[in-house]
């Protein structure tokens, strides 16, 4: 599997796609150039002396680690030459072997330069530099896609990424052109009996597509089994396989209620049964409650599933100072959290690996 950027979100922050081996093409006429870069190689590319020191090394030798990197692109601070080989990244143009300089982007970078040391890790580079860099394979780009090419193959990655594509779905993908840019090519596979058109999901609307097996796997779970263990999940807000925010809405406890939950990078949602219980705001210092979460037994699980942030070192620790607003202190979920593993600090209710 290898991953490549689709523009930047910030200095530390980004879009990726994951290809697999062999899907090359399909990753080129699917994805395109990315917003903003005309894809030429010339105007829209980022520019600058360090910025094509670093694509002729590649060019001229191939996957290289970061130290002939910053020899080539002229030395200097590392935080200059990683900004240019992250503005490359972002861009689309280069990649790496490991996933491993991604995870280190959430680590939070020191203010100045720090003072080297002699030793391995020194000589291999910052975290955010490991494993080898390349630029991105550009065989599969010698026959540009058409227009209704590159649509056909969005329209399948997205019927195969929904199950079940609506127009909401579509707009929450943030697709150029929108849903009535892909509805011609969705009414096309629908006439060749390739997807099928239905009222498949109640309160979806009527323009809801979908692949057969997808149908199959939605009449598989008509009936659920009430003796069945409840099923938890925690989500990216962002993640595809989050439909709130995207195909469905956000709960609300009322016509009233008009907090901010976005799918934004950072944000986590607790699911139980696919029904959403628990907002874990950007930060990890606020908790918002969804009305699923009123009901017996559904809170604890949902906040018993947080653990996880913590033991796969997504993030060091939780340290929650807010429920839907108020103080953790006076809070009523203030029991349900320490039953679910959190500990009392000075700064709020604190989860930390053990």
């Amino acid at each position: 599997m290898s991953w490549i950027g689709r523009g930047s979100l910030g200095r530390d922050d980004g879009r990726i796609a994951l290809v697999r081996p062999g899907r090359e093409v399909l990753r080129d006429t699917l994805l395109g150039p990315v917003d903003g870069l005309d894809g030429s190689g010339a105007e829209g590319w980022p520019g600058g002396p360090r910025h094509e020191a670093i694509r002729e090394l590649l060019a001229s030798r191939g996957a290289s680690f970061y130290r002939p990197i910053h020899a080539a692109a002229g030395g200097g601070p590392d935080r200059d030459v990683l900004d240019a080989l992250w503005d490359l990244v972002w861009a689309g143009q280069v990649t790496n072997d490991t996933f491993a300089p991604l995870r280190a982007l959430r680590w939070s970078r020191p203010g100045r330069e720090p003072r080297r040391r002699p030793g391995r890790l020194t000589s291999l580079g910052p975290p955010e530099a490991a494993g080898r860099w390349s630029l991105v394979d550009p065989s599969a780009s010698q026959s540009p896609a058409s227009p209704t090419e590159r649509l056909h193959a969005l329209a399948l990655a997205l019927l195969d990424r929904h199950g079940v594509l609506t127009r909401e779905a579509v707009v929450g993908e943030g697709i150029i052109g929108g849903f009535s840019g892909i509805y011609p090519i969705l009414r096309a596979l629908e006439d060749a009996g390739r997807i099928r058109r239905g009222y498949f999901v109640d309160g979806l609307g009527a323009a809801q597509f979908a692949l057969a097996g997808a149908l199959d796997r939605l009449r598989a779970v008509r009936e659920t089994d009430n003796g069945a263990p409840r099923r938890v999940h925690l989500l990216a807000a962002a993640d595809p396989a989050n439909a709130y925010g995207a195909a469905l809405s956000w709960p609300r406890r009322s016509d009233e209620d008009r907090r901010p939950f976005q799918r934004a990078a950072g944000a986590y949602v607790a699911l139980v049964d696919g029904r959403a219980v628990f907002y874990l705001e950007r930060g990890g210092r606020s908790l918002q409650s969804f009305p699923a979460a009123d009901e017996p037994g559904l809170g604890g699980l949902a906040l018993r599933s947080f653990a996880a942030l913590v033991a796969d070192r997504r993030v060091r620790e939780l340290v929650i100072t807010k429920v839907d607003g108020a103080p953790i202190a006076t809070s009523d979920w203030r029991p349900a959290l320490l039953e679910a593993g959190f500990q009392p600090g000075y700064r709020g209710l604190v989860l930390a690996a053990r």
